[in-house]
């Protein structure tokens, strides 16, 4: 049995979780809604991608259109940061990980002890890098601004490559131009 969500904008009834694909400079982004609010935002062969099955039928929603705005802004470079509501599920770790790291500032970086220590938990790096790498909203949720502790471009979810041409088109060194 597939459950509902109303859209509050059409009234019409729509399955919980749905999802839609946006192309980007960093290639197809696939976008999933829970209940109307953005949980999942994955990139092709991204490590800890779910199944396809669990992101329900395609479809268009308001919340798509918001996010594709936002997105595109941030390529054209007018954006440093997003404000979306998020669904994220996760443990109670992993959401105070994921909120830190959309504390980090736009082209700047972090290293996983750094942001251990900013959580009140020094000895937590191997953790946190665990969390940040299952961050299920990349880019909106800047997992690729933190670093190994010696500036190495430690494992990203969706590859060093991606990783690499984030930081350096934040740091104004990149146009926006597919990967």
């Amino acid at each position: 049995m597939t459950t509902t969500t109303t859209d509050p904008t059409t009234g019409t009834n729509t399955p919980a979780v749905v999802h839609t694909v946006v192309d980007s400079p960093c290639g197809p982004l696939t976008l999933v809604a829970l209940e109307g609010e953005l949980a999942g935002l994955y990139m092709t062969q991204q490590r800890h991608r779910p199944s396809e099955e669990t992101f329900g039928p395609r479809a268009d929603l308001p919340v798509f259109d918001e996010v594709t705005t936002q997105l595109t802004e941030y390529f054209d470079g007018g954006r440093t940061g997003f404000d979306l509501d998020l669904r994220l599920s996760g443990t109670p770790f992993q959401q105070r990980v994921w909120a830190a790291l959309r504390d980090i500032p736009y082209g700047e970086t972090v290293s996983y002890g750094e942001l251990a220590i900013a959580l009140g938990q020094p000895g937590a790096s191997r953790a946190v890098g665990l969390a940040n790498g299952k961050n299920p909203v990349g880019i909106i949720v800047p997992c690729h601004r933190v670093i190994g502790a010696n500036g190495s471009l430690t494992g990203y979810g969706g590859g060093l490559d991606r990783k690499r041409w984030l930081l350096a088109f934040e740091r104004g060194l990149l146009q926006p131009t597919l990967i």
